[in-house]
């Protein structure tokens, strides 16, 4: 039988992060939807209103920091959940390699996305 692995232990540095990450998460969307579906025409202005905030930085560091944090969440839980199926061994040094070059892949690609919407990097 395979060996339960979890980094979720209770108390646990990765679940604590799990668990700020997912409430972060939460907290930017539910602001997003707020403003797209109880604003009057939000999005038209949610949109007009980000492209001139795009080229503040503190917009553009905010959409980092979401970015970044998504994706730490969203690997850490395939990864685990993948660990809770019995996942271990090569495989499971394999699967990290991979999972963690995934992560860069899509942080640089969304840096480049959220550069290019910026017409360049705010300064």
């Amino acid at each position: 039988m395979a060996e339960h692995y979890s980094s979720f232990k209770r108390g646990g540095r990765r679940w604590l992060w799990q668990r700020i990450t997912a409430a972060f998460l939460v907290v930017v969307l539910a602001f997003h939807f707020f403003l797209l579906h109880f604003v009057h025409h939000a999005d038209e202005v949610t949109f007009a209103m980000s492209q001139g905030r795009m080229q503040e930085l503190t917009y553009f560091s905010l959409m980092i920091l979401f970015l970044v944090t998504a994706t730490f969440h969203g690997v850490n839980g395939v990864y685990n959940a993948l660990i809770n199926q019995g996942l271990s061994g090569t495989r499971r040094k394999a699967t990290k390699v991979v999972l963690g070059v995934a992560s860069i892949v899509l942080i640089v690609q969304g840096v480049r996305t959220a550069i290019a919407w910026a017409g360049g990097i705010p300064i």
